[in-house]
């Protein structure tokens, strides 16, 4: 039977299908747990309302990310931002832990000139020193003891945050004013993507107005702030045409477009060819 579903695949947890996401949830498990379960691989899949966060520390990953590919050396890490496509390739018996967490668990950072903030809407990825491994390492095992043992939650998260706190900065040398409004500018895009909100509903949630957001966009990211969104949008639709078998209204309607037409008109202005012509080329 044909599969419609308008959605790439959405795991609540590492590897498994859909499952609810509340506030404050959290898990984590070794990678051996699931993985060795698929042949030490989980395919292309997203987590729409959950952040995952991948620690090796010995064997050999392979990590897709939104059709990049690359290998984590142990120690290592990825930090996967929610709605991001992603899947692994483990060599059998790697070690390490996967730690996923709802949405809501970034508004653990402090401000807006926290870090923590930036890491979760972003992502990152790369090698950790002894010390942090070792620090990871330690609260990970903890962690995973924890979660076999009792149900402490407030331990848990704030165990969580320590962990990830701990993690290098993938972006050395600091961030200004500015990159912390764009990264939170990103973050907010890709919570209300398929809202269609409008500039004034991002500027009031960055602290600026909708002119200081459209001079740093053209500044740093070479466009508008609708230009921003619409090439999201773009690679959106482009991620459901290529990985899913939803038809071009399905997709239309998962992307809040209420009429397929304008939304084929909409993709060849931001993509460069029609909805039908991605398909067929991905075929």
């Amino acid at each position: 039977m044909r599969d419609t579903s308008p959605a790439i695949p959405v795991y609540g947890l590492f590897g498994e299908s859909n499952t609810p996401s509340p506030a404050g949830f959290a898990h984590i498990e070794t990678i051996a747990e699931r993985s060795s379960l698929h042949d030490w691989e989980i395919s292309s899949h997203r987590h729409e309302r959950g952040i995952q966060v991948l620690i090796v520390s010995a064997g050999q990953a392979e990590v897709t990310l939104d059709g990049a590919r690359f290998a984590l050396a142990p120690p290592a890490y990825v930090v996967l931002p929610a709605g991001s496509v992603h899947g692994f390739r483990f060599s059998p018996g790697t070690h390490g832990h996967v730690l996923t967490l709802s949405l809501d668990f970034a508004g653990r950072a402090q401000g807006a000139d926290d870090p923590l903030r930036r890491l979760l809407a972003k992502g990152g990825h790369g090698t950790m020193g002894e010390s942090a491994a070792r620090r990871v390492g330690l609260l990970a095992g903890e962690m995973n003891a924890l979660a076999q043992e009792w149900q402490d939650g407030h331990l848990f998260l704030a165990m969580a945050e320590a962990l990830a706190r701990s993690l290098p900065d993938p972006d050395q040398g600091g961030e200004s004013v500015d990159d912390r409004r764009l990264a939170q500018f990103r973050h907010l895009v890709e919570v209300h993507l398929r809202e269609h909100r409008g500039l004034d509903f991002y500027a009031d949630h960055i602290g600026c107005t909708p002119r200081t957001l459209g001079r740093l966009c053209h500044a740093r990211l070479g466009g508008s702030p609708l230009d921003v969104i619409h090439r999201r949008l773009g690679v959106e639709a482009q991620r459901l045409l290529r990985y899913t078998n939803a038809t071009i209204t399905q997709i239309a309607q998962e992307l809040g477009f209420a009429d397929p037409s304008y939304f084929s008109r909409f993709y060849l202005r931001v993509m460069g060819q029609r909805p039908q012509a991605e398909r067929d080329h991905s075929a």
